[in-house]
């Protein structure tokens, strides 16, 4: 939870542009030790070009796949939410003297909801007009000594986060990952319309989910990290690498069925298509994105209450997996159907099918005489 109190906004005054400020201010850019260096694109004014840069400095795509109410793309929600999760402590802002009232506004909403420290670098001797009328909504202090400007750059060292920021070491080869052989399933585990506590997860009717090397949790965590900057779709791929779930089951999550003292997750099928309703233990490394699915949820409630994927977020959802260069194992050569290098996602499902459909076709043939 923020402080009831956020810091007060540190405002930098670099009359001279000297170049040891904005160096400064981007060495100390470092996501996974909770700190941010913003330096918004100078041709932009718009609030949404801003939320953009913020996905952006967090190393995400600023664009959110899918359709969303009045064509609005949620990008401050989702910045919100990636900053909670991570989660970021501390925010500088170069060329801040740039800013309009309403962008510096959006941040100081951002830092009221988060918590988070906020420096705004301005390269003029006084405060621009726009940036004093924003700022006399919060608490402020001035400083153009540079020392004290670092402080407020770096703050005291953080803890690291989960998503280490590790080298990509092949960043463009497949990993092929048994966990998702279900993902794309013919089962349609409905939700649960009254409220459901279920018991934890007995595999009674299917094997648990193959479990990831550490290699492939760290590789796979860090691709999800950053190919999509949609909340949603990225918890919900990570809840399919730990529990082996399809699409369909990934649906019945609510925002409530996340428990993150606990760090439980409730999935449901109330038809018991496979296990039934059951509660999943989430692993240290997947957290991070249902935290950020969860805060999410609850910033941009017009996206229909669900935690991790929504009915027609599907064909999205295996598209962010394919930029990510994860897949099911794929049929043997001489096996494959379709346009050479599309991923079969369904050919686990489709070959027990036929399996299941020559078994009844031999108990259904008449005796020979």
């Amino acid at each position: 939870m923020p402080p009831a109190v956020p810091s007060p906004v540190a405002v930098v005054i670099d009359p001279g542009d000297d170049a040891v400020h904005t160096h400064t201010a981007l060495a100390a850019h470092h996501v996974p030790s909770g700190r941010i260096t913003l330096h918004p694109g100078p041709g932009t004014t718009s609030e949404t070009g801003l939320a953009h840069d913020l996905l952006a400095a967090l190393g995400k795509p600023p664009l959110l796949p899918g359709g969303f109410p009045a064509g609005r793309q949620p990008a401050w929600e989702a910045a919100t939410a990636w900053i909670t999760a991570v989660p970021v402590t501390r925010l500088t802002v170069l060329r801040a003297h740039r800013l309009t009232a309403r962008r510096t506004m959006r941040l100081l909403e951002l830092r009221d909801f988060t918590g988070i420290h906020l420096t705004l670098v301005c390269r003029r001797p006084h405060l621009p007009a726009a940036l004093h009328q924003a700022l006399q909504t919060a608490d402020y202090c001035v400083t153009a000594d540079f020392q004290a400007a670092r402080r407020h750059y770096y703050g005291t060292p953080a803890a690291v986060s989960p998503l280490v920021d590790e080298p990509a070491r092949s960043a463009n080869r497949w990993l092929t990952l048994p966990v998702l052989d279900r993902l794309v399933s013919y089962d349609s585990p409905a939700p649960c319309t009254a409220p459901c506590t279920p018991p934890p997860i007995v595999f009674r009717h299917r094997p648990p989910p193959a479990l990831l090397t550490e290699q492939a949790v760290r590789e796979a965590a860090r691709r999800l990290a950053t190919v999509t900057a949609h909340p949603r779709l990225a918890a919900a791929l990570a809840v399919a690498l730990f529990t082996g779930v399809s699409f369909q089951q990934l649906a019945t999550a609510r925002p409530g069925d996340y428990d993150d003292a606990a760090a439980t997750l409730a999935l449901h099928d109330r038809a018991r298509y496979t296990d039934g309703c059951a509660t999943h233990r989430v692993p240290p490394w997947a957290r991070v994105f249902l935290k950020a699915a969860v805060c999410f949820a609850r910033l941009a409630p017009g996206q229909d209450q669900h935690l991790l994927a929504g009915p027609h977020d599907r064909t999205h959802l295996l598209r962010v997996a394919e930029v990510a260069r994860l897949c099911p194992p794929q049929p043997p050569a001489g096996q494959h159907t379709g346009p050479a290098g599309r991923i079969q996602w369904d050919w686990r499902e489709r070959k027990e099918a036929q399996h299941y459909d020559a078994m009844l076709t031999r108990h259904q043939r008449p005796p020979s005489r």
